[in-house]
């Protein structure tokens, strides 16, 4: 899935390229992409892109009247920057391309979604305050307001595990399964440490893990074309999806929590006292 990072780097990339032109067509492949319908995907045709933003996990195209095109590529989505678009409108059937948006200049991008599960999500509104899950998203954790003291006042009193805490939209946007997985492999703690249980000094460390794991993520990330962000931020990770796989601190091996619908990776010497965590189901460390 996308996170914060490579989310970045698209609005980076597609600001160098939409801004300034007009959109001339938007053509939905998959009903099931598109989640509002007043106004209308045509309302955006014929209309210049003014700006690129970026809310949490979620894209902005804004056009010089007002209507937002937001987009949130969910779990199997992607963004495909295409030179110049095929010719002839796509045909709808059971491949991945969701959703066509093409320019005046005969550039454009296909958003396309792998899989079964359709969760890739496109919104037209006048607002992006309108997209439920835009309007739930707590603090941006690189913007600058975001401090120690706000960090540590959204753990406060916060019940939940660690991993889960990170993942929470509505706690803190744009982290997903594998930054908060960085984020913990970083600052030195087990997934299922209780985020109320943080010492101020854990709570200082946690902060500067997420700051620091998420910057250099961006950074590594800006300046890549769309077509290899997924490349790039698997070379970055050192846990997320190295499972069996030497950790690059301690040379332990990479340990794995198997969920229904997800995993978590981390380093027992590192993050767990050498102890492996065992099932979430079950138990919270072997016995």
């Amino acid at each position: 899935m996308p996170e914060l990072p490579e989310v970045e780097a698209l609005k980076d990339f597609l600001t160098e390229h939409l801004v300034g032109h007009e959109i001339v067509r938007v053509l939905p492949v998959a009903i099931s992409v598109l989640k509002t319908y007043d106004p209308p995907l045509a309302a955006v045709e014929g209309r210049a892109v003014t700006a690129v933003r970026r809310h949490g996990k979620f894209l902005d195209l804004q056009t010089d009247d007002g209507l937002h095109l937001v987009t949130h590529l969910a779990r199997a989505g992607w963004l495909h920057w295409k030179d110049r678009l095929p010719d002839g409108p796509p045909r709808p059937g059971k491949g991945p391309l969701a959703l066509r948006v093409a320019l005046e200049t005969g550039e454009g991008f296909d958003l396309t979604e792998a899989g079964t599960q359709k969760r890739l999500a496109v919104y037209l509104v006048r607002d992006p305050q309108e997209v439920p899950g835009v309007a739930r998203l707590g603090p941006d954790p690189l913007a600058a307001d975001f401090d120690e003291a706000r960090f540590a006042a959204l753990l406060s009193g916060e019940r939940r595990q660690l991993k889960g805490a990170l993942r929470d939209q509505s706690l803190i946007a744009g982290v997903g399964n594998a930054y908060s997985d960085e984020i913990l492999h970083a600052a030195r703690m087990s997934p299922f440490k209780l985020a109320a249980s943080l010492t101020p000094r854990e709570t200082r460390i946690l902060y500067e893990a997420l700051r620091a794991t998420l910057t250099e993520a961006v950074k590594r990330s800006r300046g890549v074309a769309a077509g290899r962000l997924k490349a790039e931020k698997k070379s970055g990770l050192r846990v997320h999806g190295r499972t069996g796989e030497p950790c690059p601190v301690c040379g332990d091996t990479v340990r794995e929590v198997s969920f229904s619908d997800s995993s978590l990776q981390y380093c027992p010497t590192c993050q767990t006292g050498g102890k492996p965590l065992a099932d979430r189901r079950m138990s919270r460390l072997l016995k």
